[in-house]
Order: C-alpha cells, then sequence, then structure tokens
C-alpha cells in the first residue's frame, strides 16, 4: 500500500510490508517481531505528522489501530480527579468530543488536531494555550532497550514545547495514555488562555466558557487556516504546522526587527532542600532567558506570501496558514514538500539568522 494513501499529506511511496494492529497486544507483537527481523520499521498512527519520502519505507510499517477509552476510578481530592486511560490508536479529536460531551474539562482547546493518542505526549501537542502535558498523568509503554511494557509517569517524559524523551531518542513505542480532567458542575471550561480563542469566544483572556462553546470556536478557528481535515478543502492537505516556532536567546531577539513577535519563556526552576538548621546556599547565578518567536511572522517577512509555491511545482504554501505546506494540488511530490521547506528554511535563514526546524516526523529524507 502507497503510504500517500495513509497520510494526512497524501504523499510518500509503498511500504514493503503493512501490519495493522487492532489491540495492544498485536501492537507489541507486531514492533517485537519487526525488531526481531533486524530490518527498518516504523510506527504510523493517524499519518498526520509526518512525511514520507516517494521511495516509500524499504521495511515494516506498523500500523496503530487499537481503540478504546476507559474511564478509571476517579482522584479523590484532585483538582482533576476524572481519569481515562485512551488507547494509543484512537483518533485525538474523537477523545476530546467524548470529554467534553461528558463535562470534563483541560483539552477543549485541543479540539480538531487531526492524528493518534499515542502520538499526542511524544509531540507533546498544544494549541490556543493547552497542551497535553497539563493533562497526562502517565503512558504505557513498550521499552525497546528491555522489550517490556513500562507505565511511565508524565514528569519522566520530560515534555517540552512540541518535545518530549521519546520525540529525543528514547526507543519506546506508546500503547495507551492515562489522562486527568476537571468535573465543572456549569460545565465549562478551563480559562481560557489564548487571546484569539478568548476573542472568538466573546470572553477575557482567564475566563472560563461553556464547554461545547470552546470547542465550536476552536474547530472554527483551526478550520478558517485549513488545520481541520476537510476533503471538501485542499488547503487542509497538509501535516499541520510544519515548522516550530524557534526558542531563541533574549540577546538574540533584540536583534530582530521591534514588530516581530516574542514570547517570553520562564525557565524552570529546581526546587532545593535546605536541612534544618543550615543555612541556604547562595542562588546560582541568573543566567539569560529565552524568548519563543512566531515561525510564521519570520516566513512573511521573510518574502514568502501565503499560497507560494516554486515553479512547477505540486506543493505549496497554504493560502490560509504560512505555516502549513499543503498537497493542495493533489500531484506534489514527498521531493517538493521537502524542496519548499528548504528554500523557506534558507530565506528565514537569510533574512533573520533563525533557522526553523521541521515539526512533522521526515521518513527517508531531510532537510
Amino acid at each position: 500500500m502507497r503510504l500517500a494513501d495513509l497520510t494526512t499529506l497524501g504523499v510518500g511511496g509503498p511500504a514493503e510490508r503493512l501490519v495493522t494492529a487492532t489491540t495492544a497486544d498485536e501492537l507489541v507483537e507486531a514492533v517485537l517481531a519487526a525488531e526481531a527481523d533486524g530490518e527498518p520499521w516504523l510506527v504510523l498512527g493517524g499519518g498526520s505528522n509526518v512525511l514520507v519520502a516517494d521511495a516509500g519505507f524499504d521495511g515494516t510499517v506498523v500500523r496503530v489501530a487499537t481503540r478504546g477509552i476507559e474511564r478509571l476510578p476517579d482522584a479523590v481530592g484532585s483538582p482533576r480527579p476524572v481519569r481515562l486511560r485512551v488507547q494509543a490508536g484512537e483518533p485525538w479529536d474523537s477523545v476530546v468530543a467524548h470529554t467534553v460531551e461528558q463535562g470534563w474539562a483541560g483539552m477543549e482547546a485541543l479540539s480538531g488536531i487531526p492524528g493518534s493518542t499515542g502520538a499526542a505526549p511524544i509531540q507533546n501537542i498544544g494549541a490556543y494555550g493547552q497542551e497535553v502535558a497539563e493533562s497526562l498523568v502517565a503512558v504505557e509503554v513498550l521499552d525497546l532497550d528491555t522489550g517490556e511494557r513500562r507505565s511511565i509517569p508524565a514528569p519522566a517524559l520530560e515534555l517540552g514545547y512540541r518535545t518530549s524523551v521519546i520525540k529525543q531518542g528514547w526507543r519506546a513505542v506508546v500503547l495507551s495514555v492515562d489522562l486527568a480532567l476537571e468535573h465543572d458542575p456549569a460545565g465549562l471550561s478551563r480559562p481560557v488562555a489564548y487571546a484569539q480563542l478568548a476573542e472568538a469566544l466573546g470572553v477575557a483572556v482567564g475566563d472560563r466558557a461553556p464547554l461545547a462553546g470552546v470547542r465550536a470556536a476552536t474547530l472554527r478557528l483551526r478550520a478558517s487556516k485549513g488545520m481541520v481535515l476537510d476533503a471538501d478543502d485542499p488547503q487542509s492537505r497538509s501535516a499541520g504546522s510544519f515548522f516550530t516556532n524557534p526558542i531563541v536567546r533574549e540577546s538574540f531577539a533584540r536583534t530582530l526587527p521591534a514588530d516581530a513577535p516574542r514570547w517570553p519563556q520562564q525557565p524552570e526552576l529546581s526546587p532545593v532542600a535546605v536541612p534544618l538548621g543550615e543555612e541556604p546556599a547562595a542562588p546560582p547565578p541568573v543566567t539569560e532567558g529565552t524568548v519563543k518567536l512566531s515561525a510564521a511572522w519570520l516566513i512573511e517577512h521573510a518574502g514568502i506570501a501565503r499560497g507560494f509555491a516554486l515553479p512547477g511545482s505540486g506543493a505549496s504554501v497554504s493560502s490560509k496558514h504560512t505555516l502549513a505546506l499543503t498537497n493542495a494540488s493533489g500531484r506534489a511530490t514527498a521531493a517538493e514538500v521537502a524542496e519548499l521547506a528548504r528554500y523557506i528554511q534558507t530565506r528565514v535563514l537569510s533574512a533573520y539568522g533563525v533557522l526553523l526546524h521541521p515539526e512533522p516526523v521526515l521518513v527517508g529524507l531531510s532537510l
């Protein structure tokens, strides 16, 4: 089967071998068998955050099609008492829709994100002021270093901006995800943390709103940017945001134009234990802070407009959102998508000295 048919970008050649796992046991068995064969293997969920080479994949592709949302015993006394266990292959937006229908708050602003649940903690998906890290309790993984199934608490995943220890190289396959959510009797959301979403809802940042309203507003905002999969919208034929927002030193950010959007990042301070009767040690020296920049602003101000395409290429920048590279033409190749991404990287690097990093997983090619 062509991997183009299993990815939201609609590009990519055939897999040498395709195995579909519908239970966690089948997923473990398929991955361990592929590992034992000593040949390349790839785990594929919703195919929404991947760019596969035109030559395809010379090995085994394990497609995760596990399903199930189980309510666990409540965590009494916790501000987020509702506990769910979700199988890795469950479509993410189906999970969010379920939580909103049940009146459980914590993931409503993550509505419309394509892909499967197992990918959510690997990428630490986020949008409109929420991240999965806020709701994640633990994941069950197949640890490829030991060949065993393990439950890993969320802090051990070292979740950061679109990253985790799994994305950084720990060889593990997510089997299920445990989540913690609020249950507001009035059916209200978590405090709305993103200005654009608050404006769409007609509330102030920090206010709560009806869960169903937050979900509906989020879906409308995402659809306006081509970020909700829609067979009738060619602009949604993408891998979502192709580049992450760069995080740079404060001193570097000051060299950029004054109107370049920037968001200071708060450093995480480690707790310090001081034995009774002893004086605390001198605080560590203050290190330079970091600032998150807008990749979309950098791209647009480097001269790349929405809808831009290289001559003769089937790949283009979305006409709705600068960060999405699309196969709106229906004839793009993976090589053309990668060529367009490299061109954008070069323009931004030349204009601002910032190297943009791709967000999708690249299979069989590089930028």
